[in-house]
């Protein structure tokens, strides 16, 4: 039977805490076959589309966007930890589990109007994307969607994006935290 993704993804139990079962998808990158099925099947559903750049969350949606960018031919821009970009940025905050962060772009990384897909490796509470999601449209830019490997849908990222407007694209589930 021929593998999927989700084969690709191992679980690693009571990381980084206990109680958690952290979904790593490390073992997807290092397998040529599996990388590249992940990266066609994340680009498959813009295939076609009008899409100008692709912004991808970090740390792992850096791997991720910059191979999908290469295959829809766009550019390719981060979305970073406060205090990572050299430019001048905009910032926006987040909730965590535990406290708030930070996430930064560089203030002419995107132009208005141009159309964006949001990439990252794993939905949990949508966190993050929403922050990233904050950005782009704060530059004026358009997100046509946002691409994940993993949803971890009891978490509820999901809705939180949908709630938002967004059409979200994940390759595969699992429960739990």
């Amino acid at each position: 039977m021929a593998k999927t993704v989700r084969d690709y993804i191992r679980t690693i139990v009571d990381f980084p805490h206990d109680g958690i079962l952290f979904r790593d998808v490390t073992t997807l990158f290092a397998d040529p076959r599996g990388f590249r099925m992940c990266v066609d099947q994340m680009l498959h559903p813009y295939a076609g589309q009008d899409i100008d750049m692709v912004v991808g969350l970090e740390a792992r949606g850096f791997i991720l966007g910059g191979a999908i960018a290469h295959q829809l031919g766009t550019g390719f821009v981060p979305i970073r930890k406060k205090g990572q970009l050299p430019g001048t940025t905009i910032s926006q905050e987040y909730k965590l589990e535990y406290g708030e962060a930070i996430v930064e772009i560089h203030d002419d990384a995107l132009k208005p109007g141009a159309k964006v897909l949001l990439v990252d490796d794993l939905l949990a509470t949508g966190g993050t994307a929403a922050a990233g999601i904050a950005l782009i449209e704060r530059l004026g830019a358009r997100i046509t969607g946002c691409a994940f490997i993993v949803d971890l849908p009891d978490l509820g990222g999901r809705k939180v994006l949908e709630d938002m407007g967004m059409d979200v694209h994940a390759l595969c589930a699992f429960d739990g935290a």
